[in-house]
């Protein structure tokens, strides 16, 4: 650059243009910087708002899990329950001397009351 002093330009005007090339070398540079700095920055965000989902749906899962202990604490008091009324009805039958009630009656009873556990059980994985 400097050698166009041997054509006759002026090392002031040579100064000019080189300071006026590095300048815009800097201001290329800048833009290129601030391309970069606003790419990285909505990469941040996108990675932020999938934070953010990812805790909503932690969330959402600790509900349904707290909800399902509750289902499985309903299904054991059932089952308590139908224990209970089966313990009830052998004692029933034992008690007034029912000989005419087969042990087929037992198990049909028996059959039947599971068959309403099952549909209690059914009717709570619904919801």
């Amino acid at each position: 650059m400097f050698g166009l002093q041997w054509f006759g330009v002026s090392f002031n005007q040579i100064l000019l243009v080189l300071t006026t090339v590095v300048s815009l070398e800097a201001i290329y540079l800048a833009i290129f910087i601030q391309m970069t700095i606003n790419r990285q920055t909505h990469q941040i965000e996108e990675v932020s708002e999938d934070i953010d989902e990812i805790q909503e749906d932690v969330e959402e899962i600790q509900e349904d899990v707290e909800e399902i202990q509750e289902d499985a604490k309903e299904i054991s008091e059932d089952m308590e329950d139908i224990k209970e009324d089966v313990e009830e009805l052998s004692e029933e039958l034992e008690k007034d001397g029912a000989q005419d009630v087969s042990e087929t009656e037992k198990i049909r009873r028996i059959e039947h009351m599971l068959e309403e556990l099952l549909r209690e059980i059914k009717v709570i994985k619904t919801r």
